[in-house]
């Protein structure tokens, strides 16, 4: 739904390039990641809207389980590893409901994703474990301008990740 929003669509289209790029990764507990959209280049409202649609259509891919947060962005990272290479900003989005329990701890993950020159940002779901943000703030997030959001539950997620689109790409800071 993020992605029908016109702003955002707008702005993924009019960077200094004319393109974005986008791939979404579903992740859960230790070798539960699996790529739900591979890179695809958005050129055109044709292509953003087409993403929208593949992505509202998405299953759940992994099981529900553990939470293997730096497992997810390891991930993530290896994703951005086979990316696109002319990429002028890259920015990686973690959403989750966890703190992380299971594999590789998080913060080493980031560090080696901003040292790749990727900006890390993060939105917790306070549903099960309202002191997340903490937790995403000290181990998940970094990079130029990284920030992390919350929303209370799944039921406002549809507008969280909204507006942390808006914010990223839109450049519309929410306080």
């Amino acid at each position: 739904a993020a992605f029908r929003d016109a702003e955002i669509g707008h702005a993924l289209l009019s960077g200094p390039a004319g393109v974005s790029a986008v791939a979404m990764l579903f992740w859960s507990g230790l070798g539960a990641q699996e790529i739900a959209i591979p890179w695809t280049f958005l050129t055109a409202p044709a292509e953003v809207s087409a993403v929208a649609e593949a992505i509202e259509a998405l299953p759940r891919l992994v099981p529900p389980g553990a939470t293997a947060l730096g497992e997810g962005m390891a991930a993530a990272l290896a994703l951005f590893a086979h990316g696109p290479t002319q990429a002028r900003r890259m920015v990686l989005d973690v959403s989750g409901d966890g703190a992380h329990n299971q594999g590789r701890p998080p913060g080493p993950i980031r560090d080696i994703g901003v040292q790749a020159g990727i900006t890390i940002n993060a939105l917790a779901v306070l549903n099960e474990e309202p002191d997340l943000v903490a937790h995403y703030a000290a181990e998940v997030i970094g990079g130029p301008g990284a920030f992390v959001m919350h929303c209370p539950d799944y039921e406002s997620f549809t507008e969280a990740i909204r507006e942390k689109l808006r914010r990223e790409i839109a450049g519309v800071f929410i306080a």
